[in-house]
């Protein structure tokens, strides 16, 4: 799969800037965006050093583990529509709305230069919208709603070393006032989780891929991130399947060679879920 750049001198709809950071999210349970805990304080936080310690972007792509598709689509609607993909949750969860506007314009371009398989473009897509995976961070980082959004789906039969060879061609979009958002989860395994776990307990296994994956991340290693499955019997338990890891590699392949990461809630949720996020490009 191709890797190289965008030809950035062919947009149109998006100025030139300084470069923006890139954002790796660990999401958790859809409950996060409407109750108080450490991981929504953080998204919001986050959310208020733009426009302050960065410009406010001018378009948020967001990468979910909750979109897979056949081949790679881009959401290219004018108003995307919330998606509540989840049941048996209290009504003020489906009640929550993003009206974030989309970017038609904007993703027709980047559909128009990325390449996936047999080298073809993009495909638009005009029924999706946002997933919680999307809306359920953005919502505390940016609550007004008014950036444009617009989700990249996965095509989940594709390798890793895919993933990753396709993000890597999103990385000049970074100069474009483009906030990537990558939301998924370092570990993922809803068959072991334990209701009542403080954040910090978690199973030994949990333990051992996070703080592995954080070693690669801290080290600059992150073409090992599209190798993850090689850990074996450790790398099966944190993910039965791996739609939560594969985000991190969108995030990790649109990162500049020597960037340093920051984490961010290092901790647990359910026992079974890390919840660590990761802001690389801060300075």
């Amino acid at each position: 799969m191709n890797t190289a750049p965008l030809s950035l001198s062919q947009f149109q709809s998006l100025r030139s800037s300084d470069r923006f950071p890139v954002v790796f999210l660990g999401h958790g349970s859809p409950m996060n965006v409407i109750t108080e805990n450490p991981w929504k304080t953080c998204w919001q936080e986050l959310g208020q050093d733009f426009g302050k310690r960065w410009p406010l972007p001018q378009l948020i792509l967001c990468i979910s583990a909750h979109w897979l598709t056949e081949g790679w689509a881009l959401t290219a609607m004018d108003k995307p529509r919330t998606i509540h993909d989840f049941g048996g949750f209290p009504q003020e969860l489906f009640d929550q709305q993003y009206p974030a506007p989309g970017a038609p314009a904007a993703a027709a371009e980047i559909a128009r230069f990325v390449r996936q398989r047999a080298s073809r473009p993009l495909d638009l897509d005009q029924q999706w919208g946002l997933d919680h995976g999307a809306w359920g961070v953005l919502k505390p980082m940016f609550p007004e709603a008014n950036i444009p959004v617009i989700q990249l789906s996965m095509d989940y039969e594709r390798p890793p070393a895919d993933h990753y060879a396709l993000a890597q061609q999103l990385r000049g979009l970074r100069e474009k006032g483009v906030l990537i958002v990558a939301s998924g989860n370092i570990v993922h395994n809803l068959r072991m989780m334990q209701r009542e776990a403080p954040p910090e307990q978690a199973f030994d296994w949990t333990v051992e891929f996070d703080e592995t994956v954080a070693d690669w991340l801290a080290q600059g290693r992150l073409d090992e991130l599209q190798r993850f499955e090689r850990l074996g019997a450790v790398a099966r338990m944190a993910h039965p399947s791996h739609e939560h890891f594969l985000p991190l590699l969108y995030a990790a392949g649109a990162v500049d060679k020597g960037e340093s990461c920051r984490f961010m809630t290092p901790n647990y949720q359910l026992a079974s879920v890390a919840m660590r996020s990761v802001v690389w490009g801060e300075g």
